[in-house]
């Protein structure tokens, strides 16, 4: 179990409010993005859009799966996507007591405030040697806290009529950082190729010329940061390349990069960082892209979250 790969970022996933997919789409694409528009999840609970694929279902951990109203993908050269999701509707809108209100109100990014609010490393796909197994064998001997709960059956239906399936590994809401500080594990039984086509190339080619992810920032208060680091340790299953009182720094994997993006770990040292902290608690702060163009280099803010622009 100790050479399963628990390190290679899948995607992240982007939170804007209750059918706002299309319009953040459009802010996407206005960055430099490619986005493509897909279908919409079963329960329709939520909209979707990944940045340059097709729909794409979700299901994270003991959660509901879910397939949105209005897909948008994201693919980027280095195999990482970007998912652009929002509920389709508030839980206003839903009677109270019902079935959809109870499942509006307890799914996973329900109670989240809108901007990167999660991200997925690749599973294994496997049901024997289980993602899960291997992180909770290593907290365990770590003594770090982290538990992942057992994974859980997901796939689609695509329009073509090819069957997807995949199997879902979250951290579990007792004892372990909040989602979104540990990542959840979507592992595909089917070729993944078929959940996140990268071909034809223009589907990883963006006018921004993003080539892939550079680094992901979580901030957090510095009283936390050590117990967390130690989570994230036992999660990616190598220690952190550099370590401070202040920042903690790992290296991850993509699946078509020589170097994969970096995984940041820090205590805010500004203001507007104070007041995420303040607000949010711990969470994803910043996702840098890395680009072939370097006069693009510096920062832009999606309306919700935070853009960097690295040389590649």
């Amino acid at each position: 179990m100790s050479s399963t790969n628990t390190k290679t970022l899948d995607h992240i996933v982007h939170l804007t409010p209750p059918g706002s997919v299309e319009a953040t789409s459009e802010q996407f694409r206005n960055l430099g993005f490619n986005v493509v528009p897909g279908g919409t999840h079963a329960d329709g609970l939520t909209a979707n859009a990944l940045v340059a694929s097709d729909l794409h279902s979700i299901q994270a951990g003991p959660f509901i799966t879910l397939r949105c109203p209005f897909s948008l993908v994201q693919i980027l050269a280095d195999g990482v996507y970007l998912e652009l999701i929002s509920f389709t509707h508030p839980s206003s809108y839903y009677p109270p007591g019902s079935a959809e209100r109870k499942a509006r109100d307890s799914h996973t990014w329900a109670s989240k405030a809108p901007g990167w609010i999660d991200f997925a490393f690749l599973g294994n796909g496997s049901l024997t040697t289980r993602i899960s197994d291997v992180i909770n064998e290593r907290a365990k001997r770590d003594g770090s806290g982290a538990v992942y709960s057992s994974e859980s059956a997901g796939g689609r239906r695509r329009p073509d009529g090819k069957v997807l399936k995949w199997v879902i590994s979250a951290p579990s809401l007792v004892g372990s950082a909040p989602r979104g500080t540990l990542p959840f594990f979507c592992g595909d039984v089917t070729p993944r190729d078929w959940r996140v086509p990268t071909e034809p190339p223009s589907n990883t080619e963006h006018p921004s010329t993003t080539q892939g992810i550079a680094y992901i920032v979580i901030l957090a208060p510095t009283q936390e940061l050590q117990s967390i680091s130690r989570q994230l340790t036992s999660v990616i299953g190598n220690p952190p390349v550099a370590s401070t009182e202040t920042e903690i720094t790992w290296h991850l994997d993509a699946l078509h990069a020589k170097h994969g993006p970096s995984l940041v770990l820090r205590s805010p040292s500004d203001r507007s960082e104070t007041a995420f902290v303040r607000e949010e608690g711990v969470g994803i702060f910043e996702v840098a892209f890395a680009v072939k163009d370097s006069r693009r280099e510096g920062s832009d803010d999606t309306p919700y979250g935070k853009v960097i622009w690295v040389p590649a």
